[in-house]
């Protein structure tokens, strides 16, 4: 098991690079980047930058001279020597392969546009990104497991049938109007105002006793887990479903049964173990999921500054070094969590054996 680790970690680099390499070639091609923003808010009238060093602070120390020079157009040396501040005089490969030794150093740098390291923006806003990820798959997998070994243990009954409506309408209810349905009815939108619309913690959280703390918190934290739990439970429940009815269905079980085992002695002794191999399987693709595709519009809509927000933003502003270094994080920890699911696969069933795989 030890070498199997060792070459999944070693494979992380290649996939790593091949990542960053496709999403850094596709950003060649968009219109656009951190100095023409730069010179627009110039000629807008507003600040370039909360942070330009070198040669952006011979614009901001210019006075009004400087400001005048650049509501008609940035000097071309100062031009140059933002370029050169940026990285952007050198040839794209060149960039490419800094950038990645930089961040297998973990070093991300500094944010173009705000007076901050990459390093410490991302560890700020991860905590709410991870609070989502974490209490939505495990909300998915507290509720989906035993009522999918229900549905599938009663299959084909008005349970079945009636649970199956609810799974599906849950399914095909797009997360973020959900999230906005929740707002309306339960965060003061127009009916209640049982919980709050925003943020992770209340004004006077730092006042609050240890219990108030955690009370105060949970309370915030319904609603989004709610709105990113919503896809995920619904297929994690078909999925556990029809895994157990395949295994239920083998001849072994029948085999079992034959014997005269009592049936709980044959479901949790024999089904359960092999049924629950593809449900841990589908806990990176849960985990994700929610972790990723859900929390843009789950932060947008609730206020919460996470990561999904700072890529978007970062993306936005055309700001490289905060855009790149999320998804370097991104995709490491998707990676991670790849290898944890290897790993637990092992423990639930140790007839596996990756040391025999060739990868």
């Amino acid at each position: 098991m030890g070498a199997y680790i060792f070459r999944r970690l070693w494979l992380m680099i290649p996939t790593l690079i091949g990542i960053m390499l496709i999403n850094f070639t596709l950003i060649q091609f968009v219109p656009g980047g951190p100095i023409e923003r730069i010179i627009s808010q110039i000629e807008d009238g507003s600040s370039a930058t909360d942070r330009i060093t070198g040669a952006g602070s011979e614009v901001q120390s210019g006075g009004e001279n400087s400001l005048y020079e650049g509501a008609r157009g940035l000097p071309p040396d100062l031009i140059a020597d933002l370029e050169k501040q940026f990285n952007l005089d050198k040839p794209a490969y060149q960039r490419f392969f800094l950038m990645m030794g930089d961040y297998f150093r973990f070093d991300f740098g500094e944010s173009y546009f705000r007076s901050i390291s990459v390093l410490d923006l991302i560890k700020e806003k991860l905590p709410v990104s991870i609070t989502l990820g974490v209490w939505s798959t495990f909300l998915a997998y507290l509720i989906s497991i035993p009522l999918g070994i229900r549905k599938a243990v009663s299959d084909g009954t008005r349970f079945d049938t009636w649970s199956s409506g609810i799974i599906i309408a849950a399914y095909a209810i797009p997360g973020f109007l959900f999230a906005i349905l929740l707002v309306v009815v339960f965060a003061g939108g127009s009916f209640f105002q049982w919980f709050p619309n925003r943020g992770l913690y209340s004004d006077d959280f730092d006042t609050l006793s240890a219990f108030g703390k955690v009370k105060d918190y949970l309370w915030h934290i319904v609603l989004p887990v709610t709105a990113s739990t919503i896809g995920a439970f619904a297929t994690l429940t078909l999925l556990t479903k029809n895994s157990f009815l395949d295994e239920i269905k083998k001849q072994y079980v029948i085999t079992a049964r034959a014997k005269g085992l009592k049936e709980n002695n044959v479901f949790y002794g024999h089904v359960f173990r092999n049924a629950m191999l593809i449900i841990i399987a589908g806990f990176p693709a849960a985990f994700i999921g929610v972790f990723f595709q859900s929390s843009l519009i789950i932060e947008i809509v609730f206020s919460l500054d996470g990561l999904g927000l700072l890529g978007f933003e970062a993306a936005l502003d055309r700001d490289y070094s905060v855009f790149f270094g999320t998804l370097f994080i991104f995709g490491l920890i998707g990676l991670v969590v790849s290898l944890i699911s290897d790993l637990m696969y092992v423990l639930v069933d140790p007839r596996i054996d990756f040391e025999s795989r060739e990868t």
